[in-house]
């Protein structure tokens, strides 16, 4: 099912990590309606479009620490073989324009139409502490 998406809904998918309001590419994934897997396999064939200040990986502290506070699954049943990769506002503009399918483009009007309300990315980031 697709996430509508308005402003109050995209909140819900951002964090504070490392003084940063970031996106995880699980949700950037679910947003654009592609497996976390491919989604990264496209940022990883379009390495040298994401530096350090438009994304990376977590360390296994804030991982530990994000999954204490969402929901995740049962260790052996579906869970992560990596560590997830936060994306900044940069970052998410440029997934997004770089992703051809008629979602990420309604994605990337979504994102542009919250950037004015609170520098890029809508109010209510979740602490990632």
């Amino acid at each position: 099912m697709a996430i509508i998406l308005k402003p109050e809904n995209l909140a819900r998918f951002v964090f504070f990590i490392r003084s940063e309001k970031v996106m995880l590419d699980s949700d950037l994934a679910r947003l654009y309606g592609v497996e976390a897997r491919a989604l990264n396999q496209a940022v990883a064939r379009n390495r040298k479009r994401f530096p350090a200040d438009f994304m990376f990986q977590l360390t296994p502290g804030e991982y530990e620490s994000l999954r204490s506070q969402i929901v995740t699954s049962k260790k052996g049943r579906g869970e992560r073989r990596y560590r997830p990769y936060a994306f900044t506002e940069q970052g998410v503009a440029m997934l997004s324009s770089g992703l051809r399918s008629s979602r990420a483009v309604e994605v990337n009007i979504a994102h542009f139409r919250a950037a004015p309300s609170s520098d890029g990315f809508q109010s209510g980031p979740r602490s990632q502490n």
